[in-house]
């Protein structure tokens, strides 16, 4: 997608989210290495929308070595879930600032049923939850991850394949180093994955029965996938200022 074609889908959005009377969630659902944290930073970037990853706010944590930090590595360096109480007033806390009363973007969260409720429970009636669910087969996943990188600064996520940096080794943005994540090791991955299929897609089936969802693909370019994410997000800000 070139950056005219990007401009043209995001400002009828960008215009129709000032007028906006509700908060709009965008929940990205999908598996580890389904390309949720690259599609919320273009997201973010798009339509100026603050990219909220709970796994950054916790990684945050565990470099500064916080009890928090010390508790959630254990999980994270397992491929685990990281418990629900370790999270929700974090995240909570982050979203009732100022930047996000026009929307934000959720990416990692939730998780699971029992993370979903308790969200929307405190969540109240003035947002609407957008759902996405961007698909990828197991074996995709595995091959991505095994060669994904991340800032160790700004957690920005590269591919040497897919989305490599344009120095090699270090971030587009604030020229950190670009390590890989503990967690992205194959055996990590592969328990992950029967996490995921275990506890975090029945989410899919939850999500699905509210008018705002869609499955995307992410076996196609990112520029493809981001696309048909502005698609679905522009007849939701348009519907929402018609009301």
């Amino acid at each position: 997608m070139t950056l005219l074609t990007l401009a043209s889908i995001a400002t009828p959005i960008l215009e129709a989210k000032e007028q906006a009377k509700e908060t709009v969630v965008v929940v990205l659902l999908g598996p580890p290495g389904a390309g949720k944290g690259t599609q919320a930073t273009m997201l973010s970037s798009a339509l100026h929308l603050p990219h909220i990853s709970t796994g950054n706010l916790l990684r945050t944590h565990v470099q500064q070595k916080t009890s928090l930090g010390r508790e959630a590595k254990a999980f994270m360096d397992q491929g685990k879930l990281v418990p629900d109480k370790l999270i929700l007033d974090m995240l909570f806390d982050r979203v009732s600032q100022e930047d996000c009363r026009k929307g934000y973007i959720l990416d990692g969260f939730p998780r699971t049923l029992t993370q979903a409720q308790a969200y929307h429970n405190r969540l109240g009636n003035s947002s609407r939850v957008v759902a996405l669910n961007l698909e990828l087969s197991d074996d995709m996943i595995v091959e991505r991850l095994a060669e994904r990188l991340v800032c160790h600064q700004c957690s920005t996520p590269y591919h040497t394949k897919y989305s490599p940096p344009k120095a090699e080794g270090i971030c587009d943005h604030c020229q950190g180093k670009l390590i890989q994540r503990t967690d992205d090791t194959e055996e990590v991955i592969r328990k992950r994955l029967a996490v995921y299929h275990h506890q975090t897609a029945p989410l899919i089936t939850y999500y699905a029965q509210e008018q705002s969802f869609q499955t995307i693909s992410c076996n196609q370019p990112i520029e493809n996938v981001l696309e048909e994410i502005l698609a679905c997000l522009r007849e939701i800000y348009e519907s929402i200022t018609k009301e």
